[in-house]
């Protein structure tokens, strides 16, 4: 018992560091999604329960309208679907990740978001901690701070009066230094350069709204098409 209890310890003082940078992210982003929740009509248990059985967050802003309209199923399906589909490919990364995990392993399908996908795929985990706690504190920290957030926004919204445009932009510029970390630790830019080179081909071809999911599937044909190269050249280790 105490063994696991240390191991519960070590993972859990490994794991947090990585995710300070989302705390501050999905803080101002869930507050501002229980402020709007809380401006459209609905009560602060409402943020409250979405965000902590649905997690997803641009889902959750895009439901408050789904909420307010009519009740159409096979829409919020297929719009859920569209925004979501690029956790088929997260997916498909983390499976010999995810294996062997037991029972952890249902919970981090449920949890993955963006942001713990990020820190669980990049992060070089010590070798003195176990891989599957950390990877689980990654995504309950996560799931916690979003969940906090949008509470706390759905209690207050109705208290606070500020200009809540732009908030938005927290993520991207989470992402931004999370791509940069990675640069930075690669020897090889291959991989990146292409990531970067063929989500501009997309955007310029499908435009801004629709350009997510042909960018990842041209990412993971042109890498697959390319993994035994790069894997010699120590890219894909």
């Amino acid at each position: 018992m105490k063994m696991k209890s240390q191991t519960l310890k070590k993972a859990f003082r490994a794991a947090f560091p990585h995710t300070i940078p989302i705390l501050a992210g999905f803080w101002f982003l869930g507050m501002t999604y229980g402020i709007y929740m809380n401006v459209s009509g609905f009560a602060f248990w409402y943020p409250m329960i979405m965000s902590l059985v649905i997690f997803a967050g641009s889902m959750e802003f895009v439901a408050v309208n789904m909420l307010l309209g009519a009740f159409q199923p096979l829409q919020a399906l297929a719009m859920t679907l569209m925004i979501n589909a690029r956790h088929l490919f997260y997916g498909i990364s983390m499976l010999d990740k995810y294996r062997g995990l037991g029972w952890k392993k249902i919970y981090l399908i449920f949890g993955m978001c963006d942001e713990s996908f990020s820190i669980n795929y990049t992060a070089e985990i010590p070798e003195d901690v176990d891989r599957g706690w950390f990877m689980f504190f990654v995504t309950l920290l996560n799931h916690l701070y979003w969940f906090c957030g949008a509470t706390l926004g759905g209690l207050f919204g109705s208290l606070i009066h500020f200009n809540t445009e732009g908030l938005d932009f927290v993520m991207v510029a989470m992402f931004v230094v999370i791509f940069l970390e990675q640069w930075l630790k690669e020897k090889n830019h291959t991989s990146s350069l292409l990531g970067i080179v063929l989500s501009l081909i997309c955007l310029v071809a499908f435009g801004a709204d629709d350009f997510i999911i042909p960018a990842m599937l041209a990412m993971l044909g042109v890498l697959t098409l390319l993994r035994r190269p790069l894997e010699k050249g120590g890219e894909l280790q």
